[in-house]
C-alpha cells in the first residue's frame, strides 16, 4: 500500500474513472457544464490543468474518484475525454473487500442512494454517467453558495446537509420548485436544528 507524498499528475480517460458515490446533484452538474461552455477554447486546457481530480488506485489498478464527481460528470457530458488526476493512494494490492472497507473507514466513499438509504459497494455505478440525480444534493450545494453554511473540509459535508433537508423538505418541492425549496432551506439552516452539521453559521440574530 503506497501513499503519494507529492502530487503525481496523470491524464486519465474519464470513462475509466470509477465513482465512489451513487448520486450527484444534476442541477450542480448542469451549472458546471454551463461554466465549461462559457470558457473560451484557448482557456479550456488551462482549466483542466488547474483542476486535478483526486483518485485512489483500487484492485486491478482501477482509478477510483474520491472527490470532484460533479466536475467529472459535467466534463463527460460535454464530451471531454481525459482529465488530470492526482493519485492520493495506491491500494491496488488490496483484495476488493479490504479495499472497500478501507475506503469506507477513511470517508473516501459514500454508500447512500438517492433515497438516503445505505447500500453496499456493489451498487456503485462503474461509470460517472450512471450516477443518478439526488435533488437534495443540488439543494445543499445551492444552500452553501447562498450562504446557508460555510465551505468545509469534512468529507461529503454537502451530503450531510442533503440528508437533513431530505427529512424536512418534500421531494416534489426540492425537485421542481428549487427556488422555494432554497428559501425554506435557508430558514432551516439558520436554526439550532442544524448546529451539528459541518459549516453551520449559527442562527440569525433578531434584527
Amino acid at each position: 500500500m503506497n501513499f503519494a507524498r507529492e502530487p503525481r499528475i496523470h491524464p486519465v480517460a474519464i470513462k475509466a474513472l470509477r465513482p465512489t458515490q451513487m448520486t450527484v446533484g444534476m442541477r450542480e452538474v448542469n451549472e458546471k457544464r454551463a461554466r465549461w461552455r462559457a470558457l473560451p477554447q484557448d482557456k479550456r486546457a488551462d482549466f483542466l490543468g488547474a483542476h486535478f481530480i483526486p483518485i485512489v488506485l483500487g484492485p486491478g489498478e482501477a482509478p477510483h474518484l474520491i472527490d470532484h464527481h460533479h466536475l467529472a460528470r459535467a466534463l463527460h457530458e460535454e464530451g471531454v475525454k481525459q482529465v488530470a488526476v492526482t493519485m492520493v493512494a495506491d491500494l491496488s494490492g488490496l483484495e476488493p473487500d479490504a479495499f472497500w472497507f478501507y475506503l469506507d473507514n477513511r470517508n473516501w466513499t459514500f454508500l447512500y442512494d438517492e433515497q438516503g438509504e445505505r447500500q453496499t459497494h456493489k451498487k456503485l455505478p462503474t461509470h460517472v454517467r450512471d450516477m443518478v440525480d439526488d435533488p437534495y444534493r443540488s439543494l445543499a450545494g445551492e444552500l452553501r453558495r447562498a450562504g446557508g453554511f460555510a465551505k468545509e473540509v469534512t468529507p461529503f459535508n454537502e451530503f450531510l446537509w442533503a440528508d437533513f433537508l431530505r427529512r424536512r423538505i418534500k421531494h416534489k418541492q426540492a425537485d421542481t420548485h428549487p427556488e422555494a425549496a432554497l428559501q425554506e432551506a435557508l430558514r432551516l439552516a439558520k436554526s439550532d436544528d442544524t448546529a451539528y452539521l459541518p459549516g453551520w453559521c449559527g442562527p440569525v440574530a433578531p434584527g
